[in-house]
């Protein structure tokens, strides 16, 4: 039986995509922010939506939002929220991305909800109950072997200017298949047996924090590229079926 928390988070991920939604494919203004990210009225409403939604149920909750900042980082429990993770693609009219909401309690993420309103996908998962995508329950492949794997690769530029850059060429010569489907689909998949290994080296703790739970309920691993667990500072993912992990970490050198 779900709990109230993860009611409320679905809740607000379906208000929230009735906002993306109407709003999506409107020429909306484009501004920028201080971190040279993109920010449109749909980022900004879908997360005042979300907020509203979860703070009415539960007030004495942190909140650290895309768009509004860190509030209450003090609470045992903190709402971690991405209104639209994928802006750049919201705003070329492409429906790769998604809505992200967690629940980080006592430092450990223990609920996670990934609401690609266009794309037609809503995953969810909480801590010790499985792993759901559009109803139905979810587990990772049980590929074991390099030769049989598909991985995936996101955002890596910073990897690209690293000493690991020519290690993921030697994994590639490795593996069955590599592609980039990035962001949330690429997640989704893993979850569900679609792909093996997921590698990106340029993300934010609201970016994951949803998926982390979603992937390691549905009996994957899910860590930084250097196998050091998911926190508020992580930058980088190391994200597979648990079979596969340590293989993929050793080949990129991670100590």
């Amino acid at each position: 039986m779900a709990s109230k928390e993860l009611n409320v988070a679905l809740a607000a991920a379906r208000a929230a995509a009735e906002v993306v939604r109407d709003l999506y494919q409107k020429n909306l203004a484009v501004r920028t922010k201080a971190d040279a990210s993109p920010v449109t009225e749909a980022d900004e409403r879908a997360e005042e939506v979300i907020r509203a939604t979860l703070m009415r149920s539960f007030p004495g909750y942190g909140f650290y939002g895309e768009e509004s900042g860190r509030h209450a980082m003090g609470a045992e429990s903190i709402w971690l929220v991405d209104p639209i993770d994928g802006t750049k693609s919201f705003v070329r009219d492409t429906p790769f991305f998604s809505t992200q909401i967690a629940l980080l309690r006592a430092g450990e993420l223990v609920l996670g909800v990934s609401s690609a309103p266009v794309y037609g996908e809503l995953a969810w998962a909480e801590r010790g109950a499985g792993a759901f995508l559009n109803e139905q329950p979810v587990r990772v492949s049980a590929i074991a072997r390099l030769r049989e794997a598909f991985v995936s690769t996101g955002n890596l530029k910073t990897l690209a200017g690293s000493a690991a850059w020519p290690l993921l060429g030697t994994l590639f010569g490795r593996i069955a298949r590599n592609r980039g489907y990035g962001d949330f689909v690429h997640y989704h998949l893993l979850a569900r047996g679609g792909v093996d290994v997921v590698i990106e080296s340029d993300v934010n703790i609201l970016d994951i924090a949803a998926l982390v739970v979603i992937v390691r309920e549905a009996g994957g691993a899910f860590t930084d590229l250097s196998g050091r667990e998911v926190g508020l500072g992580t930058t980088s993912v190391l994200a597979s079926n648990g079979l596969l992990h340590e293989q993929v970490r050793n080949i990129l050198g991670a100590p």
